[in-house]
């Protein structure tokens, strides 16, 4: 495989300025003492992470990850390749806290940290969705979104921060959500949506919001209020929870699932947009979490949710805290509690794609694998019409959509085209082969970065459906008529 060096060196995100840097308490501009601080930064980060510690100390330069990146398979930008990504931050650990690398630097790829070195922190730490795929392939593991989250949160606190993640955690402490849609008007979206779904099917479905004591709290992605087709998963939710008749809620205080501390590797704001959430909880009285479909949201869910807000213990322990909204539907399937009729979808030919942050950071239900299987169960049950893409680029080995880890911003377009072409390789596939339609997802970026770049492959920007969308299309209302 030919390579490109420095192909992609000119794509970048526009740099936060004073007033998006300064709200989050970072520096408006880069300090004065930037390379002392980064590197006192990187100790700290190292000695506090055994992933990262494992990142800068572990590597045998095998050469499993060079070509398992969809950034580099898109660009070849050698730098794209995981290892040499991690060496952006390894050659400076080494320089400054290995022996070998403080006297024999030339033996190790030490080097010392300058302003070209810095760029390209910035440049490269950014052109990584934080996907996992290369840490499959390792033979130790070592996982790159680490080193691409604390590289840029010292990036942040040197004054490197990133415009589009420092606007969106922005919006979501003052308003709840990415948007910064405030409550009058998501109040009125969701009203709206109650008649264009009873127009629709002829059942009086509502979609609550700010209701004490129901038994849920659902939090779900800013973008199922509005988007297509984000708001088609959301009726999903709302047509199962009805047809279950489940009381719950969405809170105007919590309307945003998302959580792009995650992406910035800042743990302070990390915990900051999940307290919202127990807040928001609290408040209401519910007695479960549920989160909708949104990636990376599960993954700080259901992994780290706990940790930062010091417990849930107010939740009802009789259920999984928290739970994701696809568990809960494919359990009310198999109890038969809601009915999935195929034929109301025997217009698709659907595949599925595993969002990253489900398939490797994250599980769904009791059983291993679950993540897998639960959404091909309620898929199968309502599409008679199903075909998997090929299985390198599936499940655990799956390919990312492009545009996540905070990278699903404009002037990144180029990249995130790029980055897309395995996956759409195997989309075409299948369609050729099986006259697949549409392509399913669970995750909002996924579905925003999708249905923006479809139309580059040739494909209609609807393709791409939520899960729930065609678990609704699917669900028996008549009992409800």
């Amino acid at each position: 495989m030919s390579i490109k060096p420095q192909a992609t060196k000119h794509i970048k995100p526009h740099l936060a300025n004073a007033e998006q840097q300064e709200a989050l308490g970072f520096p408006g501009q880069l300090i004065d003492n930037w390379q002392e601080k980064v590197i006192d930064l990187l100790g700290e980060k190292v000695n506090g992470s055994r992933a990262l510690q494992v990142a800068m100390d572990a590597c045998m330069k095998c050469g499993a990850c060079t070509d398992k990146c969809h950034y580099y398979q898109g660009t070849k930008d050698p730098n794209n390749m995981p290892v040499a990504r991690q060496d952006l931050m390894r050659s400076v650990y080494k320089r400054h806290y290995t022996f070998t690398g403080k006297y024999l630097p030339w033996l190790v790829g030490a080097k010392e940290l300058d302003a070209d070195l810095l760029q390209q922190w910035y440049t490269y730490f950014h052109q990584c969705s934080q996907c996992r795929r290369c840490s499959v392939y390792c033979p130790v593991g070592i996982d790159t979104s680490e080193v691409s989250m604390a590289g840029r949160d010292i990036l942040a606190q040197v004054g490197m921060g990133q415009k589009y993640a420092n606007q969106v955690i922005g919006k979501v402490a003052l308003k709840g959500n990415n948007l910064g849609l405030p409550g009058p008007a998501l109040k009125d979206t969701l009203l709206g949506l109650e008649e264009d779904v009873l127009e629709d099917t002829g059942v009086a479905i509502r979609f609550p919001i700010d209701e004490a004591g129901a038994d849920i709290l659902l939090v779900t992605p800013s973008a199922d209020f509005f988007a297509e087709p984000h708001v088609d998963g959301l009726i999903g939710y709302a047509k199962v929870l009805h047809q279950a008749g489940v009381s719950w809620t969405l809170s105007s205080q919590a309307s945003e699932a998302a959580n792009f501390g995650l992406f910035v590797g800042s743990e302070q704001h990390t915990r900051e947009m999940a307290l919202r959430i127990k807040v928001a909880a609290q408040d209401l009285g519910v007695k479960r979490l549920v989160f909708g479909e949104c990636g990376h949201a599960w993954r700080v869910a259901q992994n780290h949710l706990k940790d930062l807000v010091q417990g849930l213990d107010f939740l009802d322990a009789r259920y999984p805290i928290p739970q994701h909204i696809a568990e809960i539907t494919h359990e009310l399937w198999q109890q038969g509690t809601i009915r999935l009729d195929v034929t109301k979808n025997a217009q698709r030919c659907i595949t599925f794609h595993d969002s990253c942050n489900v398939a490797r950071a994250s599980t769904l239900g009791k059983v291993k694998g679950g993540q897998y299987s639960i959404p091909r169960d309620l898929l199968k049950a309502s599409c008679a019409r199903y075909v998997e893409m090929p299985s390198h680029t599936t499940q655990q080995t799956t390919l990312c959509c492009g545009g996540g880890g905070g990278l699903l911003t404009d002037e990144l377009m180029e990249l995130r085209i790029k980055g897309a072409a395995a996956r759409m390789n195997a989309f075409d596939e299948v369609i050729k082969q099986h006259q697949v339609t549409h392509m399913v997802a669970m995750c909002a970026i996924c579905k925003s970065q999708f249905s923006t770049i479809f139309p580059e492959f040739g494909h209609a920007f609807d393709s791409v459906l939520s899960l729930h969308q065609v678990v609704g299309d699917a669900l028996d209302l008549t009992s409800s008529l």
